[in-house]
């Protein structure tokens, strides 16, 4: 059904019958009760960030490496729900930033991975800087980005200087 055949049929209900339709929905749909959740009061912001950072924290878990899953699905999946419900921009960054630096500390940490996990790994920061700078907010980030060339420069399979290019791309000196 295209938007305009359902907002044609919306606007044949009632008041009554759309708000028990969004209740209906609140009530059966995770993503649009947190949606209006968050709508109704964006404080609830961070708390869905530290939510989403634990999840992605589980994955790459530096402190206890042997329960760490390595996961960049699970972890691109929590990021995607923020997405969802449109939380600010900054949220999101922070969220994507912090995928990409749990997993440059893991390999820091741990020693070398596999090149898929560096694939994954670069292709996220990428992602990361590349969101951060189409919402004008490389300068807040900049130190977070940084941190992960750092963590990245002991790494084999070239993810080192593929680390330190991206960032080179996205915060040349003038």
């Amino acid at each position: 059904m295209s938007k305009s055949a359902l907002k044609k049929e919306l606007q044949m209900l009632t008041k009554e019958q759309l708000i028990e339709q969004v209740l209906d929905l609140y009530e059966k749909n995770k993503s649009v009760k947190t949606f209006y959740n968050l709508y109704l009061n964006p404080k609830n912001e961070k708390a869905l960030l530290e939510k989403c950072r634990k999840e992605i924290y589980r994955e790459f878990n530096v402190e206890r490496p042997e329960r760490a899953r390595l996961k960049f699905s699970v972890a691109k999946q929590a990021i995607a729900e923020l997405k969802d419900v449109q939380a600010s921009p900054e949220i999101i960054a922070d969220a994507m930033l912090y995928l990409a630096e749990c997993a440059c500390e893991f390999t820091y940490q741990n020693g070398d991975v596999s090149g898929a996990f560096y694939s994954g790994a670069y292709n996220n920061f990428s992602a990361a800087l590349k969101f951060i700078a189409k919402q004008n907010l490389l300068s807040v980030f900049r130190q977070r980005a940084e941190q992960c060339v750092k963590w990245a420069s002991p790494c084999g399979y070239g993810f080192a200087d593929d680390i330190r290019y991206e960032f080179l791309d996205h915060y040349q000196e003038n």
